[in-house]
């Protein structure tokens, strides 16, 4: 019988078959020219990339729909009433009290100063809202893709942060939290020197930190000292 043709012959058995090689590229060369991940296990950011990120903006949904829900009512009444009188009808009776009120009733009236009162810090309320972003919670992380931002919860790094910080010899327990500009942890130890504890603590604190991979890593501030005794 011919053999088909583009196939080899089998090898007999008991040879030894030489397998193909696959060389590991070095980094910066080759296929992937990525650079490798940073001795603290966060990863690289991009060039033009690991700059600080602005917080992330609320949607503002409950206060958007309260707004909504209220100028959709009084505009619905208001239509609804000129619509009437069109229709030959007499003013709903509020209207009609609304404008008496308003024609009578002197600019300096209790009444009238504690309603503009509330219209005003409501409207303050209402800018306050549409200027500031809102999810104080979160904080924004260094982006490291074009297309992609990552935020990560302060309770999160809080726990985070103290679980490292329990590994600190001479630490009983820990109390940490996390803001936007400051990380505080304040410690019970129950052996070792106070000093020696609070440097070991604020050095494993800060690698922890920057472990997060935070835009803006907070500023920590550290305190330790001996647990009160029991009566």
């Amino acid at each position: 019988m011919s053999e088909p043709r583009g196939t080899e012959p089998p090898e007999p058995e008991g040879t030894t078959q030489r397998l193909p090689v696959v060389e590991k590229s070095q980094p910066g060369t080759g296929p992937d020219r990525s650079a490798p991940a940073a001795g603290d296990g966060t990863p690289p950011a991009r060039e033009g990339e690991g700059g600080r990120e602005g917080r992330f903006w609320s949607a503002r949904r409950i206060p958007a729909g309260i707004v909504a829900l209220l100028l959709l009512g009084l505009a619905g009444l208001f239509l609804y009433d000129i619509a009437s009188v069109r229709a030959d009808r007499p003013v709903m009776s509020w209207r009609r009290e609304l404008a008496r009120q308003l024609a009578e009733r002197p600019l300096d009236d209790t009444w009238v100063l504690v309603g503009a009162g509330v219209a005003a810090a409501l409207g303050l309320w209402l800018l306050v809202l549409a200027a500031t972003p809102g999810l104080r919670h979160v904080l924004p992380m260094r982006r490291t893709h074009a297309d992609v931002r990552a935020g990560l919860d302060r309770d999160a790094a809080a726990t985070a942060l103290r679980d490292r910080a329990m590994e600190v010899a001479g630490v009983q327990s820990v109390r940490v939290s996390v803001r936007r500009r400051r990380a505080k942890a304040r410690a019970m130890s129950h052996f070792r020197e106070l000093d020696d504890v609070r440097t070991d603590l604020d050095a494993v604190l800060t690698d922890a930190i920057r472990g997060l991979g935070l835009s803006r890593p907070p500023a920590l501030s550290v305190r330790v000292r001996r647990p009160g005794r029991k009566e």
